[in-house]
């Protein structure tokens, strides 16, 4: 095997390593692996690194984002064995895109706001790959992403061809009669899936004119519900009490306190 032990390595020894690590005489595991075998694992360490990042955590982040990068090499020797491309194909591509992407630094200088720098951003994407319609823009919204996140990739393109609302007061409005409509599909008894859907994505409508990201908010008010849920447990155990066996006025007022200690 042609691998000379170092006391620090680079990118290169890197991919060299993961080559080592899918040719004959290397690892059965990592020979045996696919796309789809570890596709799974991709999205796995890239919330690792999210959440590296929400702990503030600079050596797990580290270490996080090197797990991140071995999965895109995996993949990348993948490609480089069916004679596809390989990880210099990557960077090449990447590098190429900032730079097309990236007029105002790379080509003519330009002085330009973070809202126009984006706004430039979307409008050469879509050139490059031509996307002109609605069709275009919607469908290549991957249908992989979290709900709430693609939800709000797909109004932002909605946008261009007329899909907004005056202000949020409209999207609430729109949301105040899709409870409506699942009230009533409650009390049918039928479509209640239908209706709770487009309550949720409704939600996500008004917290996209609000300018608040749904996926951070809602990630927000899990972290505060899952912190007062342990609060109230301690609470209980303070006053000598079985978490699990609270009545409800109990439980309420636990709830109150644990709140307003917030």
């Amino acid at each position: 095997m042609d691998f000379v032990p170092k006391s620090h390595y680079t990118i290169q020894d890197l991919v060299n390593i993961v080559r080592l690590l899918r040719e004959p005489g290397g690892c059965p595991w990592d020979r045996e692996q696919t796309h789809e075998s570890i596709r799974k694992n991709l999205i796995e360490e890239t919330y690792e690194v999210a959440d590296a990042i929400d702990q503030k955590d600079t050596d797990l982040l580290c270490e996080e984002l090197g797990d991140l990068l071995l999965q895109i090499l995996l993949h990348t020797r993948m490609e480089e064995e069916a004679g596809h491309f390989t990880f210099d194909d990557v960077c090449d591509g990447i590098c190429k895109k900032l730079i097309y992407r990236h007029p105002h630094v790379f080509d003519a200088r330009q002085d330009l706001s973070s809202p126009q720098v984006l706004a430039n951003w979307e409008n050469l994407k879509n050139s490059e790959k031509g996307r002109q319609s609605a069709k275009d823009r919607l469908d290549s919204v991957p249908n992989s992403l979290p709900a709430l996140m693609r939800s709000t990739k797909l109004q932002k393109r909605a946008l261009d061809f007329g899909f907004t609302y005056k202000d949020a007061n409209g999207a609430l409005d729109d949301l105040e009669s899709e409870v409506a409509e699942l009230k009533e599909a409650i009390r049918l008894g039928r479509e209640i899936d239908h209706e709770m859907g487009d309550v949720l994505f409704s939600a996500v409508n008004v917290s996209r004119e609000l300018h608040a990201d749904a996926e951070e908010v809602l990630s927000q008010s899990a972290n505060r519900f899952a912190d007062r849920v342990k609060r109230v447990e301690e609470l209980a155990q303070r006053d000598g009490l079985d978490p699990t066996q609270l009545s409800e006025e109990q439980l309420d007022a636990y709830w109150r306190e644990a709140k307003a200690q917030e």
